[in-house]
């Protein structure tokens, strides 16, 4: 079942964990915002820590997340709406998220996690599908379960994938979900300083669910490391303390990357620690944080991001026309 709101719905989710739901739902926004409108962001829930106290949390500023103290997680996901100027709502009780949502935006974004499907019956429902994983989007549940109910899917990382893994990918969506509108996509990767990577040897921190839970084997880091003539990437594992050598054991699969996991302090301190402990000239920070906002550095450090970036036609412009006008309507009626 799904709540209905009072006020339009784009709802964006991802068949697996690493597709690019996040960099997605941050084009959808700025789509959003060109038009005029007034929007909030509601996340999925990350139940993590308090879960009375986080029945109905707002976040208005970055300051907000240590306010109410966010885990890297919870960080990784909120923070860069925060600074493109987003209002994000998150928590327990999404009844009272959604008709607080309401009060101050004139569309609702939605934003999807752990693949699940949207709790609020959506308007334009976008799922993003990673030609990298072909196959993965109609294996593993609930992500089949985006893949059909979608009506725009968003092929993502063309720019990096095999060609057979994104013809493959396009016939599988053909079988399962001939009527939705399909998105050709790339993920450039932007580094803040490029010129450094070449002859370092580099520590290379990647986004955690997506090593972990999302089964891929790099992400933006070792692109970035390989492109820019990195000399090593540094194998963190000799290095690794707590819980994060406990992760390696969980997740064979992960290799020479360090998956940035802050569940808790004590997860966070040992995260500092096996970077710290690792013998490096350079820290290739890959997540969607500034890690050096919550855990403190000796190393050098660059950030590495993706950005969506659309190929062709249709865009998601094209995509988020009718609920742009549906909400413009229902502005001007209650205006």
């Amino acid at each position: 079942s799904m709540l209905g709101a009072r006020k339009p719905v784009v709802s964006v989710s991802a068949v697996r964990t690493g597709s690019g739901k996040s960099q997605t739902t941050r084009a959808v926004c700025r789509v959003l915002q060109k038009a005029g409108l007034r929007l909030v962001v509601v996340r999925h829930p990350m139940p993590y820590g308090d879960l009375v106290a986080q029945e109905a949390q707002r976040f208005a500023t970055v300051d907000d997340l240590s306010a109410q103290r966010c885990t890297i997680e919870e960080r990784e996901e909120f923070e860069p709406h925060l600074t493109a100027g987003t209002v994000v709502f998150a928590g327990v009780d999404y009844e009272m998220i959604l008709r607080r949502a309401e009060e101050e935006a004139d569309i609702i974004v939605w934003d999807g996690g752990n693949n699940d499907f949207p709790f609020f019956r959506s308007d334009c429902e976008i799922v993003v599908v990673d030609p990298h994983r072909p196959g993965h989007e109609t294996t593993y549940h609930p992500g089949e379960t985006n893949l059909r109910r979608a009506g725009v899917l968003v092929i993502n990382k063309i720019d990096t994938a095999a060609p057979e893994s994104v013809a493959a990918l396009r016939r599988s969506i053909r079988a399962v979900n001939p009527k939705a509108l399909v998105i050709d996509g790339a993920s450039p990767i932007y580094v803040d300083d490029y010129a450094a990577i070449a002859g370092k040897r580099v520590l290379v921190v990647e986004d955690g669910p997506t090593l972990t839970h999302g089964d891929m084997a790099y992400g933006a880091g070792i692109v970035a490391a390989q492109r820019f003539g990195a000399a090593e990437i540094v194998d963190p594992r000799p290095y690794a303390v707590g819980t994060i050598a406990e992760a390696y054991r969980k997740y064979p699969q992960v290799g020479a990357l360090l998956p940035a996991m802050g569940y808790s302090d004590q997860q966070r301190l040992e995260l500092e620690t096996t970077i710290r402990n690792t013998p490096c000239d350079l820290v290739l920070i890959a997540t969607p944080i500034d890690l050096r906002r919550v855990i403190s550095l000796d190393i050098p450090a660059l950030r590495v991001r993706y950005e969506l970036q659309e190929i062709g036609a249709p865009t998601l412009e094209d995509a988020l026309a009718g609920v742009i006008e549906k909400a413009r309507a229902q502005t001007a009626i209650t205006a």
